[in-house]
């Protein structure tokens, strides 16, 4: 009877999770090969399907398309129809504003919980590259059995390899082994973006993990979370919650200009007292500008990263990508080279997170044929 009765409780939270990806971002650090009207992560990097596409595919087995949202801007519905053509359309959910990751999950968990008030939601960015599929599907199972506590609000954290500084940490109550186990921790605190000092701090200090930016929970608990953190956000979306059905294109468009530009981040994970973290040991990547290109890539002899019509001379660690005309490079080293034809990137590898400057710099003074 004991087997039975575990047997479908399996079977139960299996068929109450779900996934959320988030694609509303355009990819700033990306440019010039993301563009407003074809970001980030409808790109084909790699060579092995667009970033979207492979964040769907790799939880193939875990939790099927039908039960995948995808919130984007109102701008890419149709990109994201053509390029996931397994996810109902009615589960991609279009944003009428940008307004960052809070009220992103705050529509998609108030849509999930009007389908099925047990829903248990994946969180995830449309733009990370993770390998090891199968380490980091026992990682989600845990933290969905995790997230069935009372109130329970998860995150994956990723036990780091070197002391970067272009990713948040997480503090964690650990057990001290290395690597950690496969469970659920306390979360002590969260740490921004450290300078090399701090960051070679927490590696040495072993209770610290890269904040991956994924997160788990009940649907009905972030909602209840949310009021309780941002209020501001929860009442903006009251009218959502009140529609029969999907609400109508004016009263989203209402919902998200009156909700706070915030992410969940600070308006409810570094508020809430009841956040556990599940340490990921698979391989992950969160593709946030040109350098984790060059990472990821193959090199050739002289570390150079090559895409197109590229002639090298004397130059050495480079990534050079190139549409459609020759460039050259002689005595060149440690530089990102980015031709699309209307516009030129070059930068110090170590400096690309800096790209993001030059989009605003475009914005501020009407260059907005090259966003």
């Amino acid at each position: 009877m004991l087997e039975t009765i575990t047997r479908f409780q399996i079977q139960l939270l299996a068929n109450m999770k779900y996934a959320v990806i988030m694609a509303g971002g355009i990819g700033t650090r990306f440019w010039p090969v993301s563009r407003k009207e074809h970001p980030k992560q409808f790109l084909d990097i790699f060579g092995d399907g667009t970033l979207i596409q492979n964040t769907i595919a790799r939880l193939q087995g875990l939790v099927p398309p039908e039960r995948c949202l995808v919130v984007t801007h109102d701008r890419y519905v149709e990109k994201t129809k053509k390029q996931l053509p397994a996810v109902p359309e009615a589960n991609i959910l279009a944003e009428p504003i940008s307004r960052n990751t809070a009220p992103c999950i705050a529509y998609a968990a108030t849509t999930l919980a009007k389908r099925d008030p047990d829903a248990t939601m994946a969180v995830l960015p449309a733009d990370h590259v993770i390998g090891n599929v199968a380490r980091f599907h026992d990682t989600l199972d845990v933290a969905f059995g995790a997230a069935q506590e009372r109130d329970a609000l998860v995150t994956i954290g990723i036990d780091p390899t070197y002391p970067a500084t272009g990713y948040g940490y997480i503090q964690y109550d650990g057990s001290g082994a290395d690597p950690p186990a496969l469970e659920a921790y306390p979360v002590r605190t969260f740490a921004e973006k450290p300078d090399q000092s701090t960051a070679e701090r927490f590696i040495d200090a072993g209770d610290f993990l890269w904040n991956s930016g994924m997160f788990i929970w009940r649907a009905d608990t972030i909602l209840d979370q949310i009021e309780t953190h941002l209020p501001d956000a929860h009442e903006a979306f009251a009218p959502v919650r009140a529609a029969d059905g999907a609400a109508d294109s004016e009263t989203l468009t209402e919902a998200f200009r009156e909700s706070p530009r915030i992410s969940i981040d600070y308006g409810v994970m570094e508020q809430a007292d009841t956040v556990r973290v599940v340490p990921g040991t698979f391989d992950w990547n969160d593709v946030g500008d040109w350098r984790a290109v060059y990472d990821l890539s193959e090199k050739d002899e002289h570390g150079n990263v090559i895409e197109g019509e590229v002639i090298m001379q004397d130059s050495s660690r480079c990534y050079v990508q190139t549409e459609d005309r020759l460039v050259v490079l002689v005595g060149i080293h440690d530089k990102v080279v980015v031709d699309t034809g209307d516009a030129v990137l070059v930068c110090n590898r170590e400096s690309a997170q800096q790209v993001k400057q030059v989009v605003e710099y475009l914005h501020a003074h009407q260059f907005e044929e090259y966003v």
